[in-house]
């Protein structure tokens, strides 16, 4: 197996250029796995840990490597809420926003805060850069856009970033879990609501039916969050397997849905 641990972006870049099938390793939580387990043996990995361009968070952008215990101590309460449901905080020292977005679970705790707020995924190769909506990069469990020879840069978040945010997850255990659902809305000064479910689908949804009934609703009566419940339910797209039944994921997707909701209503 051959390492190559470049410093800087460009290097990284040329590395990439150069071994377009490498694995990129940057907390390493999802790929040592399977490297231990003997599920992969990549010929070539690059190393990120060293290119300081993708650990950058500056207004309105956030780098690929940047780590889940960073997460938690910003200041985007949403994503602090995520980051603090993740593994151990020895995982939360490793794990990265790229490798979540890298990985493409369905029940990736960092990729419903990206849906709801509509953020575009930043790529970069050797040949330039690109952007792409969360929804054109994420195709379905495993599977993303990136070509050969290209990385995920980072984010970029939206100019405006409602205050109001929540995040919620279910698991068959309090702490240190793969997430059976989870869910982050939120909601804008003037009503407009984003619902984005995980663990749901075949990727991150958003629930658009069910954002639309309370758009603009300011106290929204227990009737109108009842149907927004029941709409929830109706537009996921469950499966069953270890971890849950569909029709349990189902149900629990519109209850984690409200709930979440009614946080950010009284926030």
């Amino acid at each position: 197996m051959q390492i190559l641990r470049p410093r800087d972006l460009d290097g990284a870049l040329d590395a990439l250029a150069a071994h377009p099938d490498a694995s990129l390793l940057a907390g390493g939580t999802d790929l040592m796995v399977e490297v231990n387990l003997e599920h992969r043996r990549p010929e070539t990995v690059i190393a990120l840990r060293r290119v300081g361009e993708l650990a950058e968070w500056r207004d309105g952008f956030i780098g690929a490597t940047v780590t889940y215990a960073r997460m938690e101590r910003e200041r985007l309460p949403a994503l602090a809420e995520l980051a603090r449901t993740v593994g151990s905080p020895q995982i939360r020292a490793a794990g990265t926003l790229g490798g979540n977005l890298g990985t493409a679970s369905p029940a990736g705790d960092a990729l419903p805060f990206l849906a709801a707020l509509d953020a575009q995924v930043v790529l970069a190769s050797a040949e330039g850069r690109r952007r792409l909506p969360w929804d054109e990069f994420l195709l379905g469990p495993g599977h993303t856009a990136l070509r050969p020879g290209e990385l995920v840069l980072g984010v970029e978040l939206p100019d405006t970033v409602p205050a109001r945010q929540a995040f919620a997850k279910i698991g068959v255990r309090q702490a240190m879990v793969i997430a059976t659902v989870n869910c982050c809305v939120v909601r804008h000064d003037d009503g407009a609501t984003r619902v984005a479910m995980g663990a749901v689908g075949p990727t991150v949804l958003r629930a658009r039916e069910a954002e639309a009934l309370v758009a603009g609703v300011a106290e929204p009566s227990p009737q109108l969050l009842d149907e927004f419940q029941r709409l929830v339910s109706k537009e996921v797209q469950p499966i069953t397997d270890h971890r849950s039944t569909a029709e349990y994921r189902r149900h629990a997707a519109g209850v984690l849905a409200r709930r979440t909701l009614e946080r950010c209503l009284h926030r």
